[in-house]
């Protein structure tokens, strides 16, 4: 009597959501026992279950990063299945694309591809034909319903419905509702009332901070927790700006009336607003940069390799700014080693090398690189997060807050005749992005 060879089956289970997993018999189980009769079925032509399962709980099928497929693929890969069977295909991945790559991996190992409830096996083309229909199907089923969910989502957006996400300060989640927090509204209305008082981002955190006020603190489900910490500017900012505290609702640029209660009246909202426009006019005028502080300071050198000293003088009543050499300050300026270098647009040139600077992917490559040397924290996400803060706000900060980042990123700034050269290095970088980085509040 002919004996078959023994083909070693491996039965994959998945469900969507994590859902009735509890219970003692459930939707993975009831999976795993069709497929197992299925396998016994065809004992006769030398099906045997291998002892290992393959299972994923609470992991959608439109990605296959799933520790359980990830299992099987490896067993695949070592030589060690035969078979795998599924209770739909859908089960396996709603991905065509994914899909393709998969049976790439079954057919480079000779694994074939079977489903318990279609008639489907990949080991002949009219299995692999179906099969691929009913991928289709299974994909464009996933598609119309993500499609419905985003418009359930938006028209409960505009509805003032609220639908997840970080609670800001000053508000709680009852019954999948935002209330009022009454302590936490306080701390945010000194806040706002701070602001309108200092006109500055860097004062309030200071101030907000010594009153004992932190950003809110979330906790995690497995008891974690996160946020709790001082204020920066970027905290500070989106707080600020958050017309959530007006009684709104933010969806997609727009805002609609919510179903929760105000922290702030329009009046304090008003007076905030005011506040930023006037900092922001003040920014562009030429006077901030008359006065502020000669920030090139151990930065400059001439062709001589020595420092360039700030100095200033006045002219027709006039204070101007000028960056020049020791030996012209000691000797005059017969020698002519390099003329005194006009500060205001010496320094503006030079913000607008850093401006081009954080634009450039090189710069998320050199900070991630300097994260790992110094062992640093913040994820390669945070570094993302803080570089893409850092380009939408950089036209927005002071003068005075531009220079202090182009301090920590610039090295040395050779001046010649030809113009000057810049020399960056990461040693500021973990600062900037730490000032970037920062919970919500």
């Amino acid at each position: 009597m002919k004996t078959e060879p023994i083909k070693r089956c491996a039965i994959y289970t998945r469900k969507s959501s994590e859902e009735g997993l509890e219970q003692e018999f459930n939707s993975l189980d009831a999976q795993w026992e069709a497929g197992a009769a299925y396998v016994s079925s065809q004992k006769h032509q030398g099906w045997q279950l291998v002892d290992e399962k393959f299972e994923d709980g609470g992991f959608s099928g439109g990605n296959i990063e799933r520790p359980g497929l990830k299992r099987l693929m490896a067993a695949v890969e070592r030589n060690e299945i035969d078979i795998i069977i599924v209770y739909k295909v859908d089960r396996f991945t709603r991905s065509i694309s994914d899909f393709a790559r998969l049976v790439g991996v079954l057919d480079e190992h000779n694994v074939s591809f079977i489903s318990v409830t279609q008639p489907l096996n990949t080991t002949d083309s009219m299995g692999r034909l179906t099969l691929h229909m009913l991928l289709s199907f299974a994909q464009f089923e996933r598609e119309i319903t993500s499609e419905r969910i985003r418009d359930k989502f938006a028209e409960s957006k505009k509805k003032g419905i609220w639908m997840g996400g970080a609670v800001p300060l000053g508000y709680e989640v009852h019954d999948r509702k935002l209330v009022v927090n009454r302590s936490e509204k306080k701390i945010v209305q000194i806040i706002f009332e701070t602001f309108i008082e200092t006109k500055s981002l860097t004062e309030t955190c200071y101030q907000v901070n010594d009153m004992g006020f932190r950003t809110k603190l979330y906790r995690r489900r497995n008891g974690s927790t996160w946020g709790g910490k001082p204020f920066v500017k970027s905290t500070l900012r989106k707080l600020l700006t958050n017309k959530i505290y007006l009684g709104l609702i933010h969806h997609k640029g727009e805002w609609y009336p919510g179903q929760h209660s105000a922290i702030l009246d329009q009046s304090l909202w008003d007076r905030t607003e005011a506040v930023f426009k006037t900092n922001r006019s003040l920014r562009r005028t030429e006077s901030r940069w008359r006065h502020s502080p000669a920030f090139l300071r151990g930065l400059l050198y001439g062709p001589d390799g020595k420092a360039l000293t700030p100095t200033s003088g006045r002219r027709r009543g006039k204070r101007y700014r000028y960056y020049t050499t020791s030996t012209a300050l000691k000797a005059g300026y017969r020698k002519k080693i390099l003329l005194p270098l006009p500060a205001e647009p010496l320094e503006r040139l030079v913000i607008q090398e850093v401006a081009e600077l954080i634009n450039q992917p090189e710069l998320l490559l050199q900070i991630h690189q300097h994260g790992l040397k110094s062992e640093s924290t913040l994820s390669y996400d945070q570094t993302v997060q803080a570089l893409q803060t850092l380009r939408t706000i950089w036209q927005e900060l002071f003068p005075n807050e531009q220079q202090r980042i182009a301090q920590l990123l610039i090295e040395r700034i050779d001046v010649r005749d030809t113009g000057l050269t810049l020399r960056f290095h990461s040693e500021g970088l973990p600062e900037i992005t730490n000032d970037m980085t920062g919970d919500a509040a």
